[in-house]
């Protein structure tokens, strides 16, 4: 990734003295999961701006939040004291809103995925840099009990030599789920079920297991009217020698089904699965570990796909502005999903095998 050398650190000065500011743009369905977070961090942050273009939606945020309502961003940023902007708009939009927020010195917090196009994602970053203030990419999952539990089994070397990982995403999205939205199934704003419904599964991949070397894939629309995939199959060999897979689809009867990550080690062979993997179905290791009498209680329901990983995301976000952490998923971190996302897409349109780093 050609982005210069790292900044060490934003100096922006850490909010100390009050409770953190915090807009959020787009009022749709993510955005639930974020006023949520932000009810549960009340002693911490203070809304004082929502926004969105659909006055009925932007009603009910105002309603809920009893935040202050803008129809633009820019009405937004002009007429809020916000520290931080929260982008949960259609993903094509997100590097403009990025660098937006950038340039009138407000910290950013952006849904996934943080960009529809590679250049973008590396834009928003520079931008960030330049303008010396936090670019946050939201990736709930890895704050989950489950998925936590499988990181520190990897850390402690518990697996031994990872031989193979198979990863599925197994929801359905109806023709009504598009068409409620004319950005929905769209390159340009969207993305497909890759880029939009997985991917969280595809930042595990690089985050839990490691380093991709190359990916091969296939993507096609086999029932959806739409312009992107509504399913697509992916190869993986990554640097440590792994091998894995990815299926994804949204044609899933009748509702959403799973949502897992196998793991095949020399020492170790773990199975996370439910619709989100929120739940333990297997978890064998040639050694014992303290964690393992308490992976039964990692496991939790869940009825939603975003499972509850928001208020924990915020924590680390709330402390990195006050000054007493380190961002956990910046924005170079979120470049690394991207990078995966658009090898996929390049790999499946020229039917090629393409390696990693996109670029030198």
């Amino acid at each position: 990734m050609s982005l210069g050398p790292r900044p060490a650190m934003v100096s922006a000065a850490p909010i100390t003295d009050r409770a953190i500011r915090v807009a959020l743009v787009g009022c749709g369905r993510i955005a639930q999961n974020h006023f949520e977070a932000f009810e549960a961090h009340s002693k911490e942050c203070q809304i004082v701006g929502v926004c969105d273009v659909d006055p009925a939606a932007l009603a009910r945020a105002v309603e809920r939040t009893g935040a202050r309502g803008f129809d633009s961003l820019e009405s937004m940023l002009a007429g809020s004291d916000a520290d931080v902007v929260v982008l949960a708009t259609p993903s094509g939009l997100h590097a403009k809103q990025a660098m937006q927020c950038a340039a009138a010195g407000r910290h950013v917090v952006t849904e996934k995925p943080m960009a529809t196009r590679w250049q973008d994602g590396k834009a928003m970053v520079a931008a960030c840099d330049a303008a010396n203030v936090h670019l946050f990419v939201v990736k709930q999952n890895r704050r989950n009990a489950t998925v936590q539990a499988v990181r520190r089994a990897i850390e402690a070397g518990r697996f031994g030599k990872i031989h193979m990982v198979a990863v599925n995403v197994f929801w359905t999205r109806p023709q009504e789920y598009y068409d409620s939205a004319a950005w929905r199934g769209t390159w340009e704003f969207d993305g497909g079920a890759f880029m939009n419904q997985a991917s969280h599964y595809v930042d595990l991949l690089d985050w839990l297991i490691g380093p991709v070397e190359s990916v091969q894939a296939y993507t096609a629309t086999l029932a959806r009217n739409i312009e992107v995939e509504d399913s697509g199959v992916l190869a993986i060999r990554w640097r440590n020698g792994a091998l894995g897979t990815m299926a994804v689809t949204m044609l899933t009867h009748p509702k959403n089904f799973e949502g897992s990550i196998t793991i095949l080690g020399e020492f170790g062979t773990v199975r996370l699965g439910g619709v989100a993997v929120n739940q333990i179905d297997h978890w064998e290791f040639a050694d014992t570990h303290p964690d393992d009498a308490k992976i039964a209680e990692a496991s939790y329901a869940t009825t939603s796909v975003y499972g509850h990983g928001h208020k924990g995301y915020y924590e680390n976000v709330f402390s990195t502005l006050r000054g007493t952490a380190s961002a956990d998923t910046d924005g170079r971190e979120g470049l690394h999903s991207l990078e995966l996302l658009i090898a996929t897409y390049l790999a499946a349109r020229d039917g090629r095998r393409v390696a990693l780093p996109l670029e030198y």
